[in-house]
């Protein structure tokens, strides 16, 4: 079993209020939570209005799926998130 950490950390610029941060960082749970594969969480800043991060627990037979999974959520997420990435960590375990 191979295990990959994936931490995007995002800039919300020009949100007011935590309302609006939760529906521009809406559907994460339910559009990479679905794959049994993946668990998802805010993982800090959760109070903060203009920054959000966002872990994403990887879980596959071999490292090369896990990595792969890894692509596929940072591109989606990149295109389907109302922010910009400020950071990108990956931790394989």
């Amino acid at each position: 079993m191979h295990i990959g950490i994936l931490r995007l950390k995002f800039s919300l610029p020009g949100c007011r209020s935590l309302k609006e941060k939760r529906q521009r960082m809406r559907g994460m749970h339910e559009r990479y939570g679905r794959n049994p594969a993946v668990a998802v969480c805010e993982s800090a800043d959760h109070d903060r209005l203009e920054s959000s991060e966002w872990s994403f627990v990887v879980v596959a037979t071999s490292s090369q799926k896990v990595e792969s999974l890894c692509s596929e959520i940072e591109d989606k997420v990149q295109r389907t998130v109302d922010g910009r990435i400020l950071d990108v960590s990956r931790e394989f375990l």
